[in-house]
């Protein structure tokens, strides 16, 4: 099939950052190796991007003057630059829309003179922040399609891990209906992309043009045989690897790999920092595993891939995780992941490749996963078919590659130049509210 021409519209992507920005750019990166692909970025991005030689057609760098500098100044000042604060959306959502609206006067001859087949929005992610796409290009016949989207994850309840970071903010996401562009975003999307089966369900009413393609990908070059091959002599070597912060409960991992740790069966490497290690350093202590666990701190990216390819078992049981990058690595890097059945990670592991574990309470969790870690010290012919399964399932399915052919199907089939692709979520689940 002919390649596309795509106004690619990713304000933050950019190759040196980390977690959605770098996604966003690997995605581009992809889709412009299939595609004639213009990528538009905010101007402090687009240098990053055109220094990595990338294949696209074009980086454009946008800015908008009257409001970058009080942006810039808040995010500093106020936020000090903390982007996991929650209050962070709503107050960056007028710059976004104020991004898009400098987007569409930069661009709006050559949409209307049909210079590009599609407009595709991969950046921001999360489904609560409008576009006005849409609406601006009423008139225009370029179909505009935005995703992955992926947020509004619930807290479970029962879990102090959730009940630590759960915030009154959260309560007014409900209200996002009501600003301005947001019913005009979807209802004037050719096509909508979910990243998760809970996004999927939320936006369900419009299923007649939702697709299910995960948020996540892995670079090819990280599915390879080169990883650490599991012996029978040797101990399991666990790793988590995250943010320490209460939702990613890495205190759940700790305590169901206890057993096996205290018998001298494992190892446990806890790759990341944050507020919660001085507190998980002392469960450690508490549990009497501290000769078998190793806080190795925050990593540069390759570094703990590095230590990532010398694991067996990926203990990750966060309580509240949208995409789960980590997991997607795991399984490229041929460690067999143990994790929460909520989320993202719940969406990627199949039980051919891997263990997921319902969020029932935390009791449940930490006896459950202790039982399949026991499992695996002693079967490692089990945990060796796994890996094996496990690398070939990141290869064919969960590359930047596959992802961006996935894409380009949807893509196709709003500019009419393909059918019409079938790409449901891993599970059909109902949510409280409808869009």
């Amino acid at each position: 099939m002919g390649r596309l021409r795509i106004l690619l519209v990713a304000r933050d992507a950019n190759p040196d950052a980390i977690s959605l920005d770098l996604e966003a750019y690997s995605h581009g990166y992809a889709l412009a190796q299939l595609h004639e692909v213009t990528m538009v970025a905010h101007a402090c991005n687009a240098d990053a991007i055109r220094s990595r030689q990338a294949p696209f057609h074009d980086v454009v760098g946008i800015r908008v003057p009257w409001l970058d500098g009080i942006h810039t100044w808040v995010v500093r000042r106020i936020f000090r630059d903390n982007f996991h604060n929650r209050a962070m959306t709503p107050f960056r959502l007028p710059f976004f829309v104020a991004f898009e609206w400098q987007v569409w006067r930069r661009f709006r001859k050559q949409l209307l003179a049909g210079e590009f087949d599609v407009v595709f929005r991969l950046l921001p992610a999360n489904p609560v922040i409008p576009s006005p796409f849409p609406f601006l290009s009423r008139k225009c016949s370029v179909p505009f399609v935005l995703g992955p989207i992926n947020g509004g994850l619930p807290w479970p309840r029962g879990f102090r891990q959730a009940n630590h970071q759960k915030s009154w903010i959260d309560n007014l996401r409900k209200f996002y209906r009501l600003m301005p562009f947001a019913q005009s975003t979807y209802r004037g999307a050719a096509a909508i992309i979910a990243g998760s089966s809970h996004s999927y369900a939320e936006f369900a009413t419009y299923k007649d043009k939702l697709f299910f393609v995960p948020e996540n990908g892995v670079n090819r070059t990280l599915c390879s045989e080169n990883g650490r091959h599991s012996g029978s002599g040797t101990v399991l070597e666990m790793i988590f690897l995250g943010a320490l912060v209460p939702y990613k409960a890495c205190d759940l991992a700790l305590r169901a790999a206890a057993t096996i740790l205290r018998d001298g069966l494992a190892h446990f490497s806890v790759v990341g920092d944050g507020p919660e290690r001085s507190r998980l350093e002392q469960l450690v202590c508490t549990l009497g595993i501290e000769q078998h666990v190793t806080f190795c701190g925050m990593l540069p990216h390759a570094k703990a891939m590095q230590l990532l390819r010398s694991a067996d078992v990926m203990v990750y049981p966060s309580v509240r995780e949208f995409g789960g990058a980590v997991v997607v690595e795991a399984l490229a890097a041929g460690v067999v992941p143990c994790v929460a059945d909520f989320g993202g990670p719940g969406d990627t592991v199949r039980p051919d490749v891997g263990f997921k574990v319902p969020l029932t309470s935390e009791i449940d969790v930490v006896a459950k996963m202790e039982k399949i870690l026991i499992e695996l010290t002693h079967d490692r012919q089990y945990l060796e078919k796994l890996r094996q399964k496990g690398m070939a399932y990141a290869r064919e399915c969960l590359t930047w590659e596959a992802k961006a052919d996935a894409v380009s199907q949807v893509l196709r089939w709003v500019t009419k130049s393909g059918p019409k692709p079938n790409f449901p979520p891993p599970k059909m689940l109902q949510i409280e509210f409808e869009t």
